[in-house]
């Protein structure tokens, strides 16, 4: 949106997030090479201290490459739960300035403050105050895009942060306006890639046309990056090169879906391992399920094999939506037993969409008067673990080395460890 200053629009972006709150319980590991992920070889990094970054290790780099790219790099498994509670406190400093907040993830969020800087001061003042009180009260460290709109704000945090280069490591601006007069000038000189929807395929194609930068596209005749793109990619582009974007910042993001996958260190190979891990699955997505008070109708099976990372997802949609794992897993199995899993699986997921509200018709024998009520024991393993811990009861197969570890939120996010 080229609104002449209207609106202000923040984009903060917490620092080397992970690392820095494992630094928290590890003061010592402080300038050091950290990595968070997945420490087994088919884990994922999660994110890396600059002083790993120098190195070329990165977010999303297959653990296996960050090793061999920084052998003294030091790896730690990531901690879901305490980077949900670490956010969550973070928010909490967001929302005393505004209202409108759209969390894009645990460590990044939009905040539209126009409504708050008579009360607070200009974009520029609320991002400063903003950054001083998190690292003030959690001792973290944030980056700050302003900017009159949500494109133009996430750009700039990006150029707020420090750069970890291959001598040394550059400090950031830590706060990175983009005052309305001079977006054109932001913009005109960055590479082309750093427009959204620019992928490998499309950024080949603009290169063909002699588009590197930004300011390219203005050289360019739009009919001849239209034949390239097509009509639709092309407006969405010269639109953007321009600094025009009008979406406003959405505090209300319902879940379209919940599930969990898993990545297993070893593959797979029998239907009753399948069996096995799909009812520990089935189980955690039940449960988030009821602590979002929706239920599925639409249950979905992802499975990657080992033979070239093939992957395949099946799905099935029932009339009534359900929060029970039972159900779930009578649902999933039917097509589970259509799998042959004898080339090898290295990956399982369940998610449930279609989300909605849990309706259950009695039937004669649950009338019964000495019949339990229905979810009566799902109810029961909810109270047990609200009171007891997430592993203190689960189904007989997650127990490992005689304790329950149960799937967990974000516990497997980037694969398994060592």
């Amino acid at each position: 949106m080229r609104s002449g200053g209207e609106r202000s629009i923040l984009h903060a972006d917490m620092d080397a997030f992970f690392v820095s709150v494992e630094l928290l319980r590890h003061p010592e590991l402080a300038g050091k090479p950290v990595v968070v992920g997945g420490t087994g070889n088919r884990g994922v990094v999660a994110a890396a201290s600059y002083e790993a970054r120098r190195f070329g290790v990165h977010s999303a780099l297959p653990s296996s490459i960050a090793r061999r790219r920084c052998p003294h790099a030091i790896f730690l498994p990531g901690d879901h739960e305490l980077y949900r509670k670490v956010s969550a406190q973070v928010r909490e400093i967001f929302d005393r300035y505004t209202p409108l907040v759209e969390p894009l993830s645990l460590d990044e969020a939009f905040l539209d403050v126009t409504g708050s800087r008579r009360l607070f001061g200009s974009g520029e003042d609320i991002a400063w105050k903003i950054r001083d009180d998190v690292r003030a009260e959690l001792e973290l460290g944030c980056c700050i895009g302003v900017a009159s709109n949500k494109f133009l704000a996430k750009l700039a945090s990006v150029e707020a942060k420090p750069r970890a280069l291959p001598d040394r490591i550059e400090p950031g601006r830590g706060v990175m306006v983009v005052a309305p007069d001079a977006e054109q000038a932001f913009l005109d000189p960055l590479a082309v890639q750093r427009l959204w929807g620019v992928g490998p395929a499309t950024l080949e194609r603009l290169h063909r046309l002699g588009i590197a930068h930004v300011a390219d596209l203005h050289r360019v005749d739009p009919t001849v990056v239209a034949a390239a793109l097509g009509r639709n990619q092309a407006d969405h582009l010269i639109a953007l090169s321009t600094g025009f974007d009008d979406r406003p910042v959405e505090v209300d993001r319902d879940a379209k879906s919940i599930g969990h996958e898993e990545t297993y260190a070893q593959n797979l190979h029998s239907v009753s391992e399948m069996r096995t891990n799909l009812v520990r699955l089935t189980d955690a997505v039940a449960s988030r399920l009821r602590q979002a008070g929706v239920g599925a109708r639409t249950l979905q099976l992802k499975i990657r094999f080992d033979d070239g990372f093939h992957t395949i997802t099946r799905s099935t949609t029932s009339r009534e939506a359900s929060d029970s794992a039972a159900v779930i897993m009578e649902m999933l199995e039917p097509i589970m037993e259509t799998i042959d899993p004898s080339p090898g699986i290295r990956l399982l997921g369940v998610s449930g969409s279609n989300l909605g509200p849990v309706f259950h018709q009695m039937t004669l024998d649950e009338a019964a008067e000495d019949a339990p009520a229905h979810g009566a024991t799902d109810a029961a393993l909810d109270e047990i673990r609200d009171r007891f811990g997430a592993d203190a009861i689960g189904p007989a197969s997650a127990v490992r080395g005689g304790e329950v570890r149960n799937v967990k939120r974000g516990g497997q996010q980037w694969g398994p460890d060592q």
